[in-house]
């Protein structure tokens, strides 16, 4: 049988952070992030962060006999932004360059039914 694992990617502007599970999602496989790759913080949400982290991510799958993902991307969403942030189409591609076939890849980004207020109060944030 064909071992495969949902990686769920949650790529901010400041970071990328990499989970990979089994198909129901209750057993973690692997995990890695932009902060565990880089040394210096203003780094972790830069695109070769997300790259290195793919790599040491795919590794670790095939080590455990992973041979197939899905991949779930999602941003920060909400009342946040909406879009993923520029590490997640790096780490995308590191994946599907590293002999993983990809099954599928979906974005599971939760968008509001309705407004919720927006942090820093009723004058927005006072620098």
């Amino acid at each position: 049988m064909v071992k495969t694992a949902v990686i769920r990617i949650l790529s901010s502007k400041n970071n990328t952070i990499m989970t990979a599970t089994d198909l129901s999602g209750a057993e973690t496989l692997a995990w890695k992030s932009g902060g565990t790759v880089v040394d210096t913080d203003r780094e972790e949400g830069k695109p070769y962060a997300a790259m290195q982290a793919a790599v040491k991510l795919a590794e670790e799958l095939k080590n455990k006999g992973v041979e197939r993902i899905v991949i779930k991307i999602r941003a920060p969403g909400g009342n946040k932004s909406k879009t993923p942030g520029p590490g997640a189409q790096a780490a995308v591609r590191m994946l599907a360059r590293s002999g993983l076939k990809i099954v599928k890849i979906e974005d599971v980004t939760p968008l509001p039914t309705d407004s919720m207020r927006k942090k820093g109060g009723r004058r927005g944030r006072r620098v």
